[in-house]
């Protein structure tokens, strides 16, 4: 088999709905985006970003400067730089042929609880980059929402099934006092959705703390803070092919 192209795709949630005070919204948050963005430019990949209806609403918490510091805030109020304008541009799954990619990262946000584990059009591009192309799927924080409906169908069941990965922690979930949100959105935790994909769950040391897991052609990161590393670990395996 032919290597896989060495082009990325980074999805984006494209819901949003309140859960900050004052009404404040989940949305994309936007550093999880944008490291693996750089990193994969980095390591010489094209990358476009696509979410499942082509829209897309910033996290408000992405955008406070603990989250966003200043010169990912220049890139990213930066209209005319690469990021923002595929971010103002975004990509639906009908736009796209999934044999141009050998890549799909899944970005997070709150929000990718809402409609990851519906996105079909983005489960049926990371099946078909994981199972025709030999790619790599992956994901941050929240995206592993959209791993339990992503399917390999010479087994009929998921791509992470039987295999080691990492998500945002129910523990953190319960310490910012999100669990009820969740129930109220009718969704689950990044682990539950998880075992329910068969999958086994690696908690990072912390729940903050900077994690990636790799098992095969799947990596997974914990956190915001793990984005920029799970994407570097991605051009590693990649590498490896």
């Amino acid at each position: 088999m032919a290597p896989p192209p060495r082009r990325a795709l980074i999805a984006v949630t494209s819901a949003h709905a309140p859960l900050y005070p004052d009404g404040k919204e989940t949305g994309v948050f936007i550093s999880e985006a944008l490291h693996p963005f750089q990193a994969f430019r980095s390591a010489g990949f094209e990358v476009d970003l696509i979410s499942e209806t082509g829209a897309h609403t910033p996290d408000w918490l992405s955008l406070q400067k603990d989250f966003l510091p200043d010169d990912d805030r220049r890139i990213y109020e930066d209209q005319s730089s690469e990021f923002r304008s595929k971010l103002d541009s975004l990509l639906k799954p009908g736009d796209v042929k999934p044999s141009d990619y050998g890549l799909l990262f899944f970005s997070a946000g709150h929000a990718s609880l809402i409609d990851y584990p519906t996105a079909t059009g983005l489960h049926a591009i990371a099946s078909s980059i994981y199972t025709v192309n030999g790619g790599i799927v992956a994901a941050v924080c929240h995206g592993g929402a959209a791993f339990p409906s992503i399917i390999d169908p010479t087994t009929s069941r998921s791509i992470i099934a039987g295999k080691k990965v990492t998500g945002f922690t129910t523990l953190a979930e319960e310490q910012e006092g999100i669990i009820d949100v969740i129930k109220r959105w009718g969704t689950e935790t990044i682990e539950a959705s998880a075992g329910r994909a068969e999958a086994v769950y690696v908690s990072p040391p912390g729940p903050w703390d900077n994690f990636v897991v790799v098992d095969g052609r799947v990596v997974t990161g914990a956190n915001p803070a793990s984005a920029g590393s799970t994407a570097k670990k991605c051009v590693e395996v990649f590498g490896a092919l």
